[in-house]
């Protein structure tokens, strides 16, 4: 079994950021360890409050990873002040590693700001070049190139802005579109794109995080790019198909939903 590293914000109600990924880890046949880089007050209506770790609390378990385990891809999530992006790429560039998802979550979806407005241009600086695939979806594009973004060749244009930032393939998600949720890849030369309809749902807590972790597996998996985010696709589509009615506000995807479906558990 391969290990896969997600380096990412704590959610309390369980429906995004680590406790997501390690969800999102053991449903796709990995094993999931985490570097926890802050902690949240959230429920599904909004985030409340964050405390971020201390960076040497982050570093540290960094070091504990890398010096014990093998590692077969890392999530980088939230990541909200610079001196943790500047500590995480420090540890990544140390140890040389390359398999790096990054989901650069910057605002949630109850609008509370995730990354500190002033850490933007570290995260682009820093984490960016090292990526091997990153995966804004439409506003955190916009925030990264400083342009509007409202169709798929405003997508493709972004796409390509990033890429010359430094990463080594971009997928720009299309959640936000108006119509349907086509994600577009680009790998420096070509273009990807992965449509899917929209679903009728409000309970999309996570989905970004929960992409992103998929994506990490497969790549840990040893499946190329192309092949683990199509996978990473169809898995985040059932997994919001079969979305879960939780709290007041905006439920969680279904991580578990094809295991519960197995074990002959009636789950939606």
């Amino acid at each position: 079994m391969k290990n896969v590293l997600t380096i990412a914000g704590s959610d309390s109600c369980g429906g995004a950021g680590i406790q997501a990924d390690l969800k999102t880890f053991c449903a796709n046949g990995t094993y999931g360890m985490s570097v926890i880089t802050a902690i949240t007050a959230q429920n599904t209506t909004g985030v409340f409050a964050i405390q971020d770790i201390d960076v040497d609390i982050v570093k540290a378990q960094i070091d504990a990873i890398f010096t014990d385990i093998e590692v077969g891809a890392v999530k980088i999530g939230m990541v909200s002040v610079s001196d943790t992006i500047n500590a995480i790429a420090d540890k990544l560039t140390e140890y040389n590693f390359k398999n790096i998802i990054l989901d650069p979550v910057m605002i949630s979806k109850s609008g509370f700001n995730l990354l500190n407005p002033n850490a933007k241009a570290t995260l682009i600086k820093r984490l960016i070049p090292l990526a091997l695939v990153i995966t804004p979806n439409i506003p955190e594009a916009e925030a990264i190139t400083s342009m509007s973004i409202k169709n798929i060749d405003d997508m493709k244009k972004a796409a390509e802005l990033i890429y010359s930032m430094g990463a080594k393939y971009v997928l720009v998600k299309g959640g936000h579109l108006e119509d349907d949720a086509t994600d577009i890849l680009f790998d420096g030369k070509e273009f990807t794109m992965y449509p899917m309809g929209r679903i009728d749902t409000k309970n999309t807590h996570g989905t970004g995080c929960t992409f992103s972790s998929a994506i990490a597996a497969n790549i840990a998996k040893g499946q190329n790019v192309k092949e683990a985010v199509k996978n990473a696709k169809e898995y985040i589509t059932e997994a919001i198909l079969h979305s879960i009615e939780l709290g007041k506000g905006v439920g969680p995807t279904n991580h578990f939903y094809s295991l519960y479906k197995k074990a002959g558990l009636d789950v939606q």
